[in-house]
Formats: structure tokens, C-alpha cells, sequence
């Protein structure tokens, strides 16, 4: 399985249920990478596209304990052996953990490789992605050339878990 975060400097992903920055080549990369896939989700990160609606051309699964909620062209699951059972269906590669923190953290274990997308700045945020350069098991095997946004720059990496 696959991890897709945009991050600060601190690590952090969001505030107020909101991404920090919004940045058009990474809102590309993220399209073109998970268009056609399987992609994973809290129910606080679906409400917080666009009208709350799921993601065109993927598989959308959402994790929620409220058993009550469904949304159109989502597939609701509620619990972490529900979600891993509904996920058997598809190729891991295909699978993107697309957010948010708890849902992260819930499945880092579980993933080989994290696509993440470095800003070079710290926001002020309330939600964090585990900091995989403080993880032994997680090694960067592709980085970027620096790009910039305005006067916002950040770096494409993949990480990989490595088992030695």
C-alpha cells in the first residue's frame, strides 16, 4: 500500500479540517498519481473536498465509526478490520492512503511506500504526519529537483520501508 501527504518542515498536513497549502503542480501529481486507483480516507478528509463529495476516476473508501453515514460514489467502512477486509479486493500497489492523521497513523504500518510532498516553511496546524525521517524503516529513494510555487518551494520524495 501506498501513503500520499503534502507536509511542512514540522511535518504537519492540515489545520481546521483545511490542507496548509494548496499548490497546483501537487494537486496535479496527486490526481495523476492516484486517477484509476483505490484511495483511503477519515471522514473529516472527504468533508473537506470540494461540496464533500469523493474523488473522480478512483475507488473512494471512507473509514467512519458512524455507522449511519453514506455518501454517494463512496464506499463507507467502520472499522480498521472492515477497511483491510473490503481492501483484500485490489492490488496493494493501487491502494493510496490519501489522510487524515489518524487515518495515517492508523495504516504507516501497513504501507511500503510514502509519497511525500516537502514544503519548505512551517504553518501554524493542529494535525501532523508521523516525521518518516525519524524512522529507521523508512529510507528516501527519489527526490526531486527544489520547485518552487510564488515564493513557496518544496521537493517530491519517496520513501520506501526497507527491512534491514
Amino acid at each position: 500500500m501506498n501513503l500520499i501527504v503534502n507536509v511542512d518542515k514540522n511535518w504537519a498536513i492540515g489545520k481546521d479540517n483545511k490542507l496548509l497549502v494548496r499548490i497546483p503542480a501537487d494537486m496535479k501529481f496527486f490526481r495523476e498519481t492516484t486517477t484509476g486507483k483505490v484511495v483511503v480516507m477519515g471522514r473529516k478528509t472527504l468533508e473537506s473536498f470540494p461540496n464533500g463529495l469523493p474523488l473522480k476516476n478512483r475507488t473512494n473508501i471512507v473509514l467512519t465509526s458512524n455507522r449511519d453515514y453514506q455518501v454517494k460514489g463512496a464506499l463507507c467502512v467502520h472499522s480498521k478490520e472492515e477497511l483491510l477486509e473490503e481492501l483484500k479486493k485490489y492490488d496493494s500497489k493501487d491502494i493510496y492512503i490519501i489522510g487524515g492523521e489518524s487515518v495515517y497513523r492508523m495504516f504507516l504500518d501497513l504501507c511500503d511506500v510514502a509519497h511525500v510532498t516537502k514544503v519548505d516553511y512551517a504553518y501554524e496546524a493542529d494535525t501532523y504526519f508521523p516525521n518518516l525521517d525519524g524512522k529507521p524503516e523508512w529510507r528516501i529513494t527519489a527526490d526531486s529537483e527544489e520547485q518552487t510555487y510564488f515564493d513557496i518551494e518544496f521537493h517530491w520524495i519517496k520513501y520506501e520501508r526497507c527491512d534491514d
